[in-house]
């Protein structure tokens, strides 16, 4: 796994400008937040718990550990199973998802470099936004769940392809639904009761508001209100129960498979 991380991470250095449009794009998605939050706390201090400065945070919060957690295997694991390539990695001594796995470790180490720390720092800087954690190591391990989680998720979104070949539809309205549910566009905490306790037993709040609110140091979702290590420990029992769910649709979509190659 190092030693494909590491081919990964040359790999893409190789690309590093694709990396650093985000410079670029992590601040302007922010500053439209920032417009659009300014406009609607105009007349009132506080919303659904959130003021104006805690909104931001959470914003900003959100998008640098979008950047520590981002993944492809999705599309990935769709081009190779379209094109025919995956054949080649259905013989090699290692499952394909531990490759995938390696790489996304390679590729985020880089990302880490070229996006993470620069647009931190212009978050800290330039708007002001406090990144340090209120609980500094549960926050680091709940981003490292959160890393698993949404691996997992988008390679069993990848595994699709299986079934249905071209599964591009499927997978952009799939990854749609779980960022909205993830909590990237809005805190779950706007979304109606009823939503809020869908939302609570599904997997996705673990990708994105759950370290967030780590992150910030106060939990609260459909009239729960968790302390941080009972939360984390909620956190590391779904990553467990994502990750046999995966390993079950993998070791299915195996037996389906056939190729042919050179």
């Amino acid at each position: 796994m190092r030693a494909i991380g590491f081919a990964t991470y040359k790999e893409w250095a190789a690309y590093r400008s694709h990396m650093a449009v985000s410079l670029l794009v992590g601040p302007v998605y922010f500053l439209v937040q920032f417009f659009i939050w300014s406009a609607v706390f105009q007349g009132t201090t506080s919303l659904n718990g959130f003021t104006l400065e805690q909104m931001l945070s959470y914003f900003g919060i959100a998008a640098v550990i979008n950047y520590l957690t981002f993944d492809f295997a999705d599309w990935n694991l769709q081009m190779l199973v379209r094109s025919g390539k995956f054949v080649t990695f259905a013989l090699r001594p290692i499952p394909h998802w531990l490759f995938a796995l390696a790489q996304k470790l390679g590729h985020r180490s880089l990302g880490f470099l070229i996006e993470f720390v620069p647009v931190s720092l212009i978050f800290l800087f330039i708007f002001g936004i406090k990144l340090w954690p209120t609980l500094p190591w549960w926050a680091l391990l709940s981003v490292s769940l959160s890393f698993l989680m949404n691996f997992m998720v988008n390679y069993c979104v990848g595994l699709t392809a299986f079934w249905l070949v071209r599964a591009e539809g499927v997978r952009r309205v799939f990854l749609l639904l779980k960022d909205i549910s993830a909590g990237l566009f809005v805190p779950l905490t706007f979304f109606p009761e009823w939503t809020q306790k869908a939302l609570f037993f599904l997997p996705f709040q673990f990708i994105t508001y759950v370290p967030t609110r780590v992150f910030i140091g106060h939990y609260e979702l459909a009239g729960y209100s968790i302390g941080i290590p009972a939360l984390v420990a909620l956190q590391a029992g779904a990553t467990a129960i994502m990750a046999f769910l995966m390993l079950a649709l993998y070791r299915s979509a195996m037996r389906r498979f056939t190729g042919v190659g050179v």
